[in-house]
């Protein structure tokens, strides 16, 4: 398994920069959001390996009004994603604003089902076209994103399956799946097929693993047993604060976590 730790959440005291040079020094990839708010040549700069960004900025997946807006802006995201070597692109069910649904929705339609799994089809044409996957992320509706239609993990795994496209796969967020549904290891063994990477943060809090209920150690030695390779991506805060010290104490404890099960299993 390959860790990641998304730049947005962590050493928030330092430049965005100065950020993602820290995790790299650190041996771990770097996940970002919205690439239009960064100094692109100066995070290429830092040598460091991205793993995902946001990918798109417009538009619902669900919505047959605005999936287009979806698709266009993905692919005016494309050349940023290639210049800094990014594989993953991430969207999300409907459109956030700030991380809060656009247009809440409360209950799905099979019109919404059918766009879904469409417009994420398409966007797995479009990864095809340029070497990169576009995964659909699981949220929880519960505490963060209320409002977001089609949300869960069982709904996006769903999409994905509906797809059936390569270039369209699952960005799987164990925070948010625990949120909203638990029962998270056989929820990682089922949608195995079709995992484009994992995000793990603790509940509650959204904090480095250890800092809360869900038993990370047992899922990682659950995926280790699967034989997943692929990339866990620590999207969670420094639960001691916003220092270089608590970002710090945060990467170590998210790496002790995914490579001592894992050893154990090999």
């Amino acid at each position: 398994m390959r860790l990641a730790v998304c730049a947005e959440m962590v050493f928030a005291d330092l430049p965005f920069t100065e950020r993602v040079r820290r995790i790299h020094e650190a041996g771990f990839d770097v996940e970002l959001w919205d690439s239009r708010t960064k100094d692109i040549g100066a995070l290429k700069a830092t040598g460091a390996v991205f793993s995902s960004m946001t990918g798109y900025t417009s538009g619902s997946l669900v919505d047959p009004d605005t999936a287009d807006d979806v698709v266009r802006s993905a692919e005016s995201l494309i050349p940023t994603a290639l210049e800094l070597g990014v594989s993953r692109m991430v969207v999300h069910p409907a459109e956030l604003i700030e991380g809060h649904a656009a247009r809440p929705v409360y209950r799905p339609t099979g019109q919404m089902w059918a766009t879904g799994a469409r417009t994420l089809e398409r966007l797995g044409r479009l990864g095809e076209k340029y070497g990169v996957t576009f995964c659909l992320e699981n949220l929880n509706t519960i505490l963060d994103h209320p409002g977001i239609p089609l949300a869960r993990a069982k709904d996006t795994l769903a999409l994905v399956q509906a797809a059936g496209h390569p270039n369209a796969r699952l960005m799987l967020d164990l925070y948010h799946a625990q949120m909203g549904e638990g029962n998270l290891i056989e929820l990682v063994r089922s949608a195995l097929p079709y995992l484009g990477e994992i995000q793990v943060a603790d509940v509650p809090g959204r904090c480095e693993p250890g800092t809360g209920e869900i038993n990370y150690a047992a899922v990682a030695s659950a995926l280790a047993e699967a034989g997943y390779e692929g990339t866990v991506g620590m999207e969670a805060y420094a639960s001691g604060g916003s220092s270089s010290a608590d970002g710090d104490a945060a990467l170590e404890a998210f790496r002790a976590a995914f490579t001592v099960a894992a050893k154990a299993v090999a």
